[in-house]
């Protein structure tokens, strides 16, 4: 065989939980040591460790992507009650994801894979819509409170004299909740900036939507920060880049997408990115098939697969049991990690490499061959069901001659 592809910096590399942990290191003895001398800086994001660390190789794993430039990331548990119980957990540890992002600052871009055989549940969409993500504050940073009867709730603001400015939220006559909310006009610029690079490199229109009739304040304040950039930065080289951006109510957008073909870049505040992209992942075929990128102002970036660590195939396994399970998001978050570090280092057998592997997967299910989730949704003739561990070696064979 060839001499192995040289790295020459570490990629972050941050493992994780579940069905997901195993696929992750499947991938990697199949389809990268063989071929890659993989040179990565490990941290390991599953519960367990995370739990031990008091979530401390969270924020390592973060800051480690702010020094190499590049990470891959495996599905990770956000526990709720259920798992703190099973893990035996001191507390409710919060998302990793939502760690990662904070201390970033990124937007995550998210696009869907698409093969021939599986028609979009639209039909319309001819071509992927890509969701940009704000990734800090708004509910992922929320504070939350249950409240008792005959309570008054307010916000207020303390400024740096002491002065305070006060607000009723609501004069509770029974029990109820409140949740507190916060962004910061850095955070929303630098995802606005993010937004127009994006649509730039990839040159595609930029939508942007938020219900900035309802929420006076801090929804119109995401617009006003896009507008303002966009008119002293950007529209002159959208102009003539040919491209478009537009601003609309939410509720729009979402009309407008569904009778849209497709093809442009979608802008979202973080809870309305989180559900859009699982509804346009689904509506193109499946979570499994959809790419995740967080991109960070300074040009930093982390590949993560969009789905979670996919619980009911991983005790099947724990029993024994052979699973198919989907493994393209996990495997084009290694590959879209590999490209951008060849890119970065100017190693263009890794970017290569990248783009083959790439090809080799899709080639693969476009033969006919894939896990369960895609065998129910593809149109082909002539298809069968594999396991998880015999779809990689059949992307492996493929591979071999591509390359």
């Amino acid at each position: 065989m060839a001499d192995k592809i040289k790295m020459l910096t570490p990629l972050v590399e941050m493992d994780g939980d579940e069905m997901t942990r195993i696929i992750w290191k499947m991938i990697k003895e199949i389809l990268i040591n063989p071929y890659v001398e993989l040179n990565t800086e490990y941290y390991d994001l599953g519960l367990e460790y995370r739990e031990k660390t008091k979530d401390q190789v969270t924020i390592d794993a973060a800051n480690a992507t702010k020094k190499y430039g590049v990470a891959v990331k495996c599905a990770t548990i956000t526990p709720n009650a259920e798992r703190v119980k099973e893990y035996n957990l001191t507390q409710m540890w919060k998302s990793p994801n939502g760690t990662i992002r904070a201390i970033l600052d990124g937007t995550v871009f998210r696009t869907p894979i698409v093969v021939k055989g599986i028609t979009p549940f639209i039909p319309t969409w001819k071509k992927p819509i890509t969701i940009a993500r704000h990734a800090y504050g708004d509910v992922y940073k929320n504070v939350e409170m249950t409240v008792g009867e005959n309570c008054k709730a307010e916000l207020v603001v303390t400024a740096p004299d002491g002065t305070e400015t006060r607000e009723t939220i609501h004069n509770f006559d029974g029990a109820g909740i409140i949740q507190g909310q916060h962004n910061t006009d850095k955070s929303i610029a630098s995802f606005a900036r993010a937004c127009f690079n994006y649509a730039l490199d990839q040159k595609q229109d930029l939508w942007f939507a938020t219900k900035d009739t309802i929420s006076k304040k801090y929804d119109h304040r995401f617009k006003d920060i896009f507008s303002e950039i966009y008119g002293k930065e950007y529209e002159e080289r959208f102009n003539k880049a040919k491209i478009e951006y537009f601003y609309t109510l939410i509720d729009d957008a979402v009309a407008r997408v569904v009778r849209s073909d497709g093809g442009y870049i979608w802008a979202c505040k973080n809870y309305d990115g989180d559900v859009m992209s699982d509804m346009v992942a689904t509506a193109f075929g499946s979570l499994a098939m959809m790419t995740s990128v967080l991109v960070s102002p300074e040009g930093i970036f982390e590949y993560e697969a969009a789905h979670g660590t996919v619980q009911r195939h991983y005790y099947r396994h724990l029993k024994g049991e052979k699973t198919s399970t989907n493994s393209v998001a996990t495997l084009f978050a290694w590959t879209g990690a590999l490209r951008k570090r060849g890119e970065l280092d100017k190693t263009p057998d890794l970017i290569t490499f990248a783009d083959k592997l790439e090809k080799a997967t899709i080639q693969t299910i476009e033969e006919g061959v894939m896990t369960g989730d895609l065998v129910s949704l593809s149109s082909l003739e002539n298809k069968k069901t594999v396991d998880t561990e015999t779809f990689l070696r059949e992307i492996n064979d493929r591979l071999v001659k591509l390359l």
